[in-house]
């Protein structure tokens, strides 16, 4: 695969994705304006509230004003985003031409994108466990896990790039990666900023 090729793989997995929730979120938004309202100031708590909206808005008619479905949208996003980086990074494994250390840098990142992938898909039934407790030890315990494993796969994702760092490492293939890499580590940092919101409305009162 060329270089021509791989820009245009970048902009057909780009395009797709954002198609489709872009047309999901238009019609959330017509069809459950609170929602959509709870969306947006929920995802102030975040560090990127634009990217959390955008990612969350089609799944308004499932997360209606609920903290917990708000987490849990969060996490399935994430998820997608990991699943389809990872197979991103798969594909630019079979590019002809790559460095030694490139390569060896994409075979590190996919190692950490499947664990990305592993930690951020065990939070999602973690996160369902909740449901048992309103609070206490036990919800606090399930929902610990849940902020450890994504915190464990956001780690992941950052690491992805360390292996391009130093010179002779700033061709296309890392251009293209730290486009994908950076927007799924925004996605689940978003993601993990709403477990915790979620965690600390359970908190008991002193």
């Amino acid at each position: 695969m060329g270089n021509h090729s791989l820009h245009l793989l970048i902009v057909f997995l780009s395009l797709h994705c954002f198609l489709a929730y872009n047309t999901m979120a238009k019609s959330a938004m017509s069809s459950n304006p609170e929602a959509i309202k709870f969306i947006k100031v929920s995802c102030k708590a975040t560090l990127y509230p634009v990217l959390c909206v955008q990612c969350l808005s089609a799944y308004a008619n499932t997360v209606k004003q609920s903290e917990k479905q708000l987490a849990h949208a969060a996490l399935s996003v994430s998820l997608s985003r990991a699943k389809s980086t990872t197979l991103f990074v798969s594909k630019l494994t079979r590019v002809r031409g790559l460095k030694p250390r490139e390569k060896q840098a994409i075979n590190d990142c996919l190692d950490n994108m499947s664990d990305s992938v592993d930690q951020i898909n065990k939070s999602i039934p973690e996160l369902g466990h909740t449901g048992q407790f309103s609070a206490g030890q036990d919800f606090m315990w399930h929902v610990s896990n849940v902020q450890t494993w994504v915190s464990a796969a956001l780690t992941d994702e950052n690491t992805c790039l360390d292996g391009f760092s130093g010179p002779g490492m700033n061709g296309h293939v890392k251009a293209a990666l730290r486009v994908r890499i950076l927007h799924l580590a925004q996605v689940t940092s978003n993601s993990l900023a709403l477990v915790i919101r979620f965690a600390d409305g359970h908190h008991p009162s002193p």
